[in-house]
């Protein structure tokens, strides 16, 4: 599949990851329009972004509901903080994927959703790591910083894909400021990870940590970010 057909594909794709309200006074989402670009180690110019700033309109209940009937593992508060967050993204009527991480559940859980919103279908349920500063099974700090090796919240815009040291990966450009807009500065991407492995995590209480990326398993890694 040539670039030019991925860069189609990924520009109807949004990515969440949020922490539950539950487990936050003021909830934070994370949302990435997956737009990729071409395959190269340099990093451009991060494209302009246009945000709707109004209150999100709530999303449609018969979307919310079909979403949890696809994952009913995930927290359906989660989901419709997903949908609001993505009503606010103004190319998000052109989108056909989302995707969630849901940040209050611990690593040792598959905790990130990737829906088909045309089916819509549920397409992936997997375990994903947080920065190694951010806690051990459960993530509970976030950061902006670089060189605090946090994860960070907040809507994001996804860029173009590379080939680097962590092998296949996807850029990732913060969208809101002072949240996570020093996301592509600080060289968070999404990447595989020998270290997200559900077995060794068993034994050591939590999966493997990174430098704050949302590192996923090697062996779904390229299929995923591919989408």
């Amino acid at each position: 599949m040539s670039d030019r057909m991925r860069l189609a594909l990924r520009s109807r794709t949004l990515f969440l990851s949020a922490m539950s309200p539950r487990f936050l006074p003021i909830a934070l989402a994370a949302v990435a329009v997956m737009l990729s670009g071409c395959r190269s180690d340099s990093p451009p110019r991060p494209a302009k972004v246009a945000i709707d700033h109004p209150a999100p309109i709530p999303p449609p209940f018969s979307l919310l509901a079909a979403l949890s009937a696809a994952a009913p593992q995930a927290d359906p508060a989660v989901l419709a903080l997903a949908l609001r967050a993505r009503s606010c993204a103004i190319d998000a009527v052109t989108t056909t994927r989302l995707a969630v991480i849901d940040y209050s559940r611990p690593s040792t859980q598959q905790r990130l959703w990737v829906f088909d919103l045309q089916q819509p279908r549920l397409l992936y349920s997997e375990y994903v790591a947080h920065g190694r500063n951010s806690g051990e099974n459960l993530a509970t700090r976030f950061s902006n910083r670089d060189g605090s090796l946090q994860s960070s919240l907040g809507l994001f815009r996804t860029a173009e894909t590379y080939d680097g040291d962590n092998g296949y990966s996807l850029r990732m450009d913060g969208l809101e400021p002072g949240i996570n807009d020093r996301a592509r500065e600080r060289a968070l991407v999404m990447h595989g990870a020998w270290y997200v492995d559900p077995l060794q995590a068993l034994k050591q209480g939590r999966l493997g940590r990174s430098l704050g990326c949302p590192a996923l398993r090697p062996q779904v890694a390229q299929a995923i970010l591919r989408r």
